[in-house]
C-alpha cells in the first residue's frame, strides 16, 4: 500500500507565500505523475498544477506565474509554492498521485488527505 501525506497549508495575508509538499510512502512502488488539485465547497475538484515523471509541467491559467510545482523523486515528494496568493486561491488542497505497485503491476491514482489554505483579503 501507498500513502500521500501533505502538509504545508495554513492561514496567510494576500500577497503572501505558502509551500505545501505531499511525500508518498509505502514498499514497491514507482510514481509516475504528481500534482496538485484543489477543491472550494460545492464546486468539483480542479487541477491546479501537474508534474510528469520527466519533470514536464503543467498549470491552471489561474495560478501560472504565482504558483510552482516540483518534484524530488529521491524523496518521492511534490511541492507547490504558492506566492502572489489571492483570496480566491482558498481552497482544500490535494496532492495526487499516478502510482504503479510492483507486487501486482497495477497502476492506480491515489489522494492526500488534503490541507486548507486560507488566504484573507
Amino acid at each position: 500500500q501507498v500513502q500521500l501525506v501533505e502538509s504545508g497549508g495554513g492561514l496567510v495575508q494576500a500577497g503572501g507565500s505558502l509551500r505545501l509538499s505531499c511525500a508518498a510512502s509505502g514498499s514497491r512502488f514507482s510514481i509516475n505523475t504528481m500534482g496538485w488539485y484543489r477543491q472550494t465547497p460545492g464546486k468539483q475538484r480542479e487541477l491546479v498544477a501537474g508534474i510528469s515523471s520527466g519533470s514536464s509541467t503543467n498549470y491552471a491559467d489561474s495560478v501560472k506565474g504565482r504558483f510552482t510545482v516540483s518534484r524530488d523523486n529521491a524523496k518521492n515528494t511534490v511541492y507547490l509554492q504558492m506566492n502572489a496568493l489571492k483570496p480566491e486561491d482558498t481552497a482544500v488542497y490535494y496532492c495526487n498521485a499516478q502510482i504503479l505497485l510492483l507486487s501486482n503491476w497495477r497502476l492506480d491514482s491515489y489522494w492526500g488527505q488534503g490541507t486548507q489554505v486560507t488566504v484573507s483579503s
